[in-house]
């Protein structure tokens, strides 16, 4: 019973900071010989969890480089250089709905840990893992809880050479 309290309360706090508007994100892909960098989200699908590549919210007045900078230090600790527009992802799953820009990104310094995601409290943050993860992550976690970009690929360095805009509506 607790657990599907606590549920409740999240899904709450995430439709009441990121649901029923469209959110323009700034998102970063991030592959090396350890694999693509990805974060963990948990009770964002109905497998409990999201793997994505990290990103978030584009803010007035901010180059979507400062906002994806930004992002990647909250979220995983590393500092970055943002390079070329890779590709854009349309996402809906009502209450969420999101445009999103893919960046290839450079670390250029910081250490990785788990971040934090400031529009939610102390309390509420559901960012719970960041690794690296290699092809057989990738084909171990296929479905809802990874992200949509997934399923145009079947090895991370393809990542970096998608291009266009995708969508992936529910």
């Amino acid at each position: 019973m607790l657990s599907l309290r606590i549920d409740l309360l999240m899904e709450e706090q995430l439709v009441k900071n990121f649901g029923r508007t469209l959110r323009l994100r700034a998102c970063g892909i991030l592959v090396n010989e350890q694999g693509v960098l990805m974060v963990r989200h948990r009770g964002l699908t109905a497998a409990g969890h999201l793997w994505a590549p990290p990103g978030g919210g584009m803010l007035f007045g901010k180059s979507a480089h400062e906002c994806l900078e930004r992002e990647f230090l909250e979220e995983t600790g590393l500092l970055i250089k943002v390079e070329e527009l890779l590709f854009v992802n349309e996402f809906h799953a009502d209450p969420l709905h999101a445009l999103e820009l893919f960046f290839k990104v450079q670390q250029t310094g910081g250490r990785l840990k788990i971040g934090y995601d400031p529009e939610l409290g102390p309390d509420n943050q559901i960012i719970d893992e960041v690794r690296y993860f290699q092809q057989n992550d990738i084909e171990d976690e296929q479905g809802p809880q990874l992200h949509s970009v997934f399923q145009k690929i079947s090895h991370p360095q393809q990542l970096l050479y998608l291009n266009g805009y995708f969508q992936n509506w529910k």
